[in-house]
């Protein structure tokens, strides 16, 4: 499954150079980081209504919708899934609440 991810990396990785009349990444990447935060706000704040309204097809097009504009700001960060996959192994195996009170945030 983890293939699908890195496979959408990569093509968001090559389609930032695209034209950005032919490309929603590469005319994300020209309106820069703050919409692409923007982008992935709003399918969250739509995800949540999904939920709310026990909109099963509807939250499984907004999460993949997330995963998404999650892909194309992480890319836009220099990260890749590989970084948030490592801190998901980093935190498996604890409890939520342990590691919350391990940030020093």
């Amino acid at each position: 499954m983890t293939d699908i991810l890195q496979n959408l990396e990569k093509t968001i990785r090559e389609r930032r150079s695209a034209d950005p009349a032919q490309s929603y990444v590469a005319s994300l990447r020209k309106k820069g980081r703050a919409k692409m935060a923007e982008k992935l706000g709003e399918e969250a704040v739509e995800a949540v209504i999904a939920a709310v309204q026990d909109d099963k097809a509807g939250m499984t097009g907004e999460a993949a919708d997330i995963m998404f504009h999650l892909m194309v700001l992480l890319v836009d960060m220099d990260l890749s899934i590989d970084d948030v996959l490592a801190e998901l192994a980093r935190r498996e195996g604890l409890s939520g609440i342990t590691e919350k009170a391990s940030r020093k945030d």
